[in-house]
């Protein structure tokens, strides 16, 4: 079991007139992933709401704002039991085996344009054996194919967009293995959280996005950006693409500072908590669904 400690700082100015903001920032409530304790903490005494997704499992805060400035703060630890499977023993599932809540994640969407993808996904990866090694085959050609270069992409920039391009960031690199994956008809998600044991040289702590496939009745994760390893992975949002779980959205003239984040594992052999590492097998936290 994986036991992860992080905190999330945001803070904002409001301009003018009261501003309203909608955070996806709390760690999400899975089968696999359970949180021990944690703590909100918004600096202006506004009403919030907090609404919990039954399906995906995340929670959405909701609040109006102020002019003036306001301070986000949360702060979690959570326990992560995943489920491991040797990749041989992953199967794809036939579209007739789907459960109807994964069926949306085989369509196009905003910035997974996979009915542009059809013909190349065919073309290198139609011919490769079914099941979980296809899937790890997409990733590492997308993680061969793109270059990781910050501000090389801006959040109009779709899979189609990263294809041509071959640079981008993690949310690039997940856009386009999703739209691959779902141009060969296997369900894909975009999730976003924070990432233990990522390289210190790619900078700060920051929120990272990476993707879960639908395979043989569970959602398995995987890095296409490669920057990070999956075992060290905090959920926090999952949706179709990133339009759908952004950290914040604002409606309302406001300036913002950057996000602050810090993410630690706690080891405890007493209690069987490991450091996360590099695993070979496949890697899920949700329960079947079959």
């Amino acid at each position: 079991m994986v036991r992860l400690r992080f905190s999330i700082s945001l803070n904002y100015e409001i301009l003018d007139r009261p501003a309203d903001f909608i955070f996806n920032i709390q760690a999400a409530h899975t089968d696999c992933q359970t949180v021990l304790n944690e703590s909100l903490l918004v600096s202006q005494a506004v009403p919030t709401t907090i609404h919990y997704d039954p399906v995906l499992r995340h929670r959405l805060l909701r609040l109006r704002a102020e002019p003036g400035l306001l301070g986000i703060s949360y702060q979690a630890e959570v326990n992560i039991r995943h489920h491991q499977e040797a990749p041989e023993k992953i199967r794809e599932l036939p579209i007739a085996e789907l459960p109807t809540e994964v069926l949306p994640y085989l369509y196009p969407s905003r910035y997974c344009e996979s009915d542009k993808l059809t013909l190349i996904a065919n073309q290198e990866f139609g011919h490769l054996p079914t099941g979980y090694q296809r899937v790890e085959h997409i990733r590492r050609w997308v993680n061969q194919r793109t270059r990781f270069a910050p501000g090389s992409t801006n959040f109009n920039t779709s899979a189609v967009d990263t294809l041509h391009q071959r640079a981008g960031v993690c949310r690039d690199f997940a856009h386009l293995m999703i739209a691959l994956c779902r141009a060969l008809n296997i369900p894909a998600r975009f999730s976003s959280g924070l990432d233990y044991g990522a390289d210190p040289a790619l900078g700060p702590t920051d929120f990272h996005a990476y993707v879960e496939v639908f395979l043989d009745g569970r959602w398995y994760i995987f890095d296409p950006s490669g920057t990070a390893m999956p075992m060290g992975f905090v959920r926090i949002g999952t949706g179709r693409d990133a339009a759908d779980i952004s950290f914040a959205t604002i409606f309302g003239a406001i300036k913002s500072e950057v996000p602050l984040l810090n993410i630690e594992a706690i080891e405890d052999p007493a209690r069987q908590l490991i450091l996360p590492f590099h695993c070979q097998d496949g890697l899920s936290t949700d329960a079947p669904n079959r």
